[in-house]
């Protein structure tokens, strides 16, 4: 009966200490923070400003692509829901990289058949970033680019994976890693040695 007891009080416990941790996250999410917006605003304003810069200046000369859409869905995470597992440096390189190579792969090793490349390079991309623990949501976006993108993207073939994906991936990381580091009560990444050199 004691040992019932006990584990009734631990339960009781536990689900107490669930439901506080529940309200806070939600009261955290609901609540207007200004500084947190500016600078969500700022670090996503500069970081895909730059590689519209280079893409409209430089890339346009010789018939390339430099700016992508997953760019912008990747922003959202790494300036706008920064302590998100998701948004770290790992998981976005990692994530953009796979995706791109499985994407390139698929588009020149599989019949041009869409409605079958364009969901199997999302759904193996999906997988491989579980097995590789680099999800980054999205990797799936930047994948499908490769199968259903310009004939200019097509074209590219497995150099997609440097320019744009891994070229403007690191752009976007270093603007996230200055930007998302200025101000004492933001943090990125979340809990790494990286955040120490790049805190202002």
């Amino acid at each position: 009966m004691k040992g019932y007891n006990e584990k009734k009080k631990n339960l009781s416990k536990s689900l107490k200490r669930q439901a506080r941790i529940s309200r806070y996250i939600i009261y955290k999410e609901t609540q207007i923070d200004f500084k947190e917006q500016f600078w969500s605003f700022i670090g996503a304003f500069f970081g895909i400003g730059i590689i519209s810069f280079i893409q409209s200046f430089y890339f346009t000369k010789f018939e390339n692509i430099f700016l992508i859409g997953s760019f912008g869905a990747s922003s959202v995470l790494i300036f706008g829901a920064i302590q998100s597992p998701l948004a770290q440096p790992r998981n976005f390189i990692g994530g953009q990289l796979i995706s791109a190579f499985i994407g390139v792969s698929i588009l020149k090793f599989m019949p041009d058949i869409i409605w079958i490349n364009a969901p199997l390079a999302v759904a193996i991309s999906i997988i491989a970033m579980q097995i590789t623990k680099t999800l980054h949501p999205t990797g799936g976006a930047t994948a499908l680019i490769a199968i259903i993108g310009t004939e200019k993207i097509k074209a590219l073939g497995y150099f997609y994976i440097i320019s744009p994906v891994l070229s403007g991936s690191l752009i976007l990381i270093l603007i996230a890693l200055i930007f998302n580091n200025i101000t004492t009560h933001r943090k990125y990444p979340t809990n790494n040695k990286l955040t120490r050199i790049f805190k202002f």
